[in-house]
């Protein structure tokens, strides 16, 4: 039987410090110190990605390769979510009242080295048939869960006969309205997405995939007929980028990737701030670097391009959005309000609303 070119892809994948050197023999001289990054947070490249790494510095490079600065970072998190204390069954995080994160695959199709789960992903975390019937028996047995998740790990490295076998049985439960998938594979393992997977997903419909591009250097031709297929097959696609040092963080970069994005079918979602997660400081960006990329968008592209900028906060928390402020000030029963050029504008309001404005801590551009 011949195998799928997805499964070719992984099984040629680069798993340690040893294949990384063959494959890239710049690398050779530092091969003892990637040992010791490599035994703390594992490595997996596939063939797909390593055809595209160029040279040290470029963006696919920083995302993927091991660098030492990950164990300089002592300060970060290992769980910075709280994902494991908010699980009341294995892999099951309920923290918002009416939706679950349920992790059901422990496998990726790359390890990102900036990972929110960089304490699990690339080792055998506890994920059985059991642990998924036990996600499944909570939701059903929790009739305010109308929206799930699905993450791990990558749902779509399942097989597909599995992962059609967890959305019909999460389907059959009636409160369960809309179902999501969180996925990087159509931009890191687009062979994987093939019109039968596309048929597939298309059975159990509401449902939507979140994937995941970071620049626009992973908008291939292969990576928009993956995004194609799933967009055909009626499954509405989002994107969620993380802001990475060094890597996007750069409002002409991001406008690109979001226009790149959109042209494909796949509508911005978030623009995530880094995570504390332990062995990722060297990725994170301020705050106002995140702000003013999301100021230079307005106006300059279209409102289908701007994602919302969030902080997933620390200790369970969850996501908050953070906008720039637009507000000047308030003069009476008007508003003084910036526009995109940075003009300042007039605007009347209802008596109503004055005392909003007034008990508003601060105006000001930020």
């Amino acid at each position: 039987m011949k195998t799928s070119p997805w499964k070719t892809q992984l099984r040629q994948s680069i798993t340690s410090s040893a294949d990384l050197c063959e494959k890239l023999p710049q690398l050779a001289a530092r091969r003892p110190v990637l040992d010791e990054v490599t035994a703390t947070y594992p490595i997996f490249i596939n063939s797909y990605i390593a055809s595209m790494l160029k040279k040290p510095g470029d963006p696919l490079w920083q995302q993927f390769v091991p660098d030492p600065l990950e164990l300089e970072d002592t300060n970060g998190m290992e769980d910075p979510l709280a994902e494991d204390s908010c699980a009341p069954v294995p892999n099951i995080t309920h923290r918002y009242p009416d939706r679950v994160l349920f992790l059901v695959s422990n496998r990726c199709a790359v390890h990102c080295r900036f990972c929110t789960r960089k304490r699990k992903i690339g080792r055998q975390f506890n994920m059985t048939p059991k642990t998924i019937s036990q996600g499944i028996d909570y939701i059903r047995q929790n009739p305010q869960v109308r929206d799930v998740l699905l993450s791990g790990g990558d749902p779509l490295l399942l097989s597909t006969a599995t992962l059609a076998n967890i959305l019909s049985r999460l389907r059959a439960i009636p409160h369960v309205e809309i179902i999501r998938i969180g996925s990087r594979v159509p931009g890191v393992l687009p062979a994987r997405v093939n019109p039968h997977l596309a048929r597939t997903l298309a059975r159990f419909k509401p449902l939507y995939i979140n994937t995941h591009f970071n620049h626009p250097d992973e908008v291939t031709p292969q990576a928009r007929r993956a995004c194609t297929l799933l967009a055909d097959a009626g499954i509405p696609l989002g994107c969620q980028t993380v802001l990475l040092k060094g890597i996007n963080d750069s409002g002409t970069i991001i406008r690109e990737l979001m226009q790149a994005l959109v042209s494909m079918r796949v509508r911005p979602y978030y623009l995530h701030h880094m995570d504390y997660t332990r062995g990722t400081a060297h990725f994170r960006t301020s705050l106002t670097t995140g702000l003013n990329i999301i100021t230079g968008l307005r106006g300059h592209v279209s409102g289908l391009c701007i994602p919302h900028y969030v902080i997933d906060l620390p200790g369970g928390g969850g996501k908050v959005p953070l906008t720039p402020e637009f507000i000047q000030e308030l003069d009476g029963e008007t508003l003084l309000i910036k526009n995109f050029q940075g003009r300042v504008f007039r605007y009347d309001i209802c008596p109503e609303d004055v005392q909003t404005f007034k008990d508003k801590a601060h105006y000001g551009s930020a």
